[in-house]
């Protein structure tokens, strides 16, 4: 029987090429009930709400410099696609599939993800405020160089996940299952659910940052 590496395996991710794209419009782009969006291209505007509904899918796509206040995609498809300089006040993504998937140099105030399920996925550059990822299923996810307020994982299933560079205010792991969690490289203020990090990876410095937490959690008194 082989054994288990003992080293933590890195996420995996595919690279996102884009083919031919055609350029879409802002109607074709919020419309409720349309067509899914394949191989388009879309940039440059500014909405209040975009509300997509029956489970609508972005494949082999590329959006850029979009702003949108309020973006309910409950249960949509993001495959093989680029999405760059983002502005998203609150997306409402419950229940949604991320494949393949780049977001660069984005801000997303906050990002309703539970229930999610996330594969092949790199994040970077991009400041985030409250990231819901309650109830997700996610495999080679990377964060990079990222700001992240409040990262909430409660409940999650995640392996190959990394977060190097990323300065994290609060990271909630309360009966998450981890495998291969690498926060090394990341800083964070405060952790809950410590019994979540049962499969997480950090450094020595880490360890010291994290023995207040500890101690605070456990009620010592270290004097």
């Amino acid at each position: 029987m082989a054994s288990r590496p003992t080293s933590t395996v890195a996420p995996k991710l595919g690279a996102v090429t884009l083919g031919e794209v055609r350029v879409i419009s802002a109607d074709e782009f919020t419309a409720t009930d349309g067509d899914d969006l394949e191989a388009i291209e879309f940039s440059g505007a500014s909405f209040a709400e975009v509300h997509w509904d029956g489970r609508r899918r972005l494949d082999s796509s590329r959006l850029h410099e979009v702003r949108i206040n309020r973006w309910r995609a409950r249960a949509s498809t993001f495959s093989d696609s680029q999405l760059s300089q983002l502005d998203v006040v609150a997306l409402s993504a419950p229940e949604s599939g991320w494949r393949d998937v780049a977001l660069i140099d984005s801000r997303i105030g906050s990002a309703e993800l539970h229930q999610a399920n996330l594969r092949r996925v790199a994040v970077t550059g991009c400041k985030l405020g409250y990231v819901n990822l309650r109830d997700a299923d996610l495999a080679d996810l990377v964060f990079t160089d990222c700001v992240i307020e409040d990262l909430d994982l409660l409940r999650a299933k995640a392996k190959r996940v990394s977060l190097a560079g990323c300065r994290i205010r609060r990271l909630e792991l309360g009966h998450s299952r981890l495998e291969d969690f690498d926060l090394r490289g990341a800083t964070f203020e405060d952790v809950s659910g410590l019994e979540g990090l049962r499969g997480v990876t950090i450094s020595t410095d880490q360890l010291f940052d994290l023995a207040p937490i500890l101690a605070g959690r456990l009620g010592l008194k270290v004097e």
